[in-house]
């Protein structure tokens, strides 16, 4: 698990990680703290996610975007719109 926490503080620099069990179903709390340690994001996820490299490349995406979201540098209606352009190019490329 200490790796796991280092690879995850290397991947969300410049933010504080921790990375702490809770639940009881193998669970973990990742905690966010910026550079003069106040909590930016909390989010829950299952172990299973951060043992799986590709999993893993999600939950930390996942925490990049709520990162921005939480410091106001991302409105999730862009998040929406981002989605809703590329599903069309999807849907583009098949026709």
């Amino acid at each position: 698990m200490e790796s796991i926490s280092l690879l995850l503080s290397e991947s969300l620099s410049p933010y504080q990680v921790t990375l702490t069990p809770c639940g009881g179903h193998g669970e973990c709390l990742v905690t966010l703290k910026n550079a003069a340690g106040a909590m930016v994001l909390e989010r829950e996820v299952n172990q299973a996610q951060l043992t799986d490299k590709r999993l893993l490349t999600d939950v930390v995406d996942g925490l990049h975007r709520d990162v921005l979201i939480a410091e106001g540098r991302l409105e999730p209606c862009v998040i929406a719109a981002l989605r809703h352009a590329a599903e069309g190019k999807v849907f583009d490329q098949r026709n």
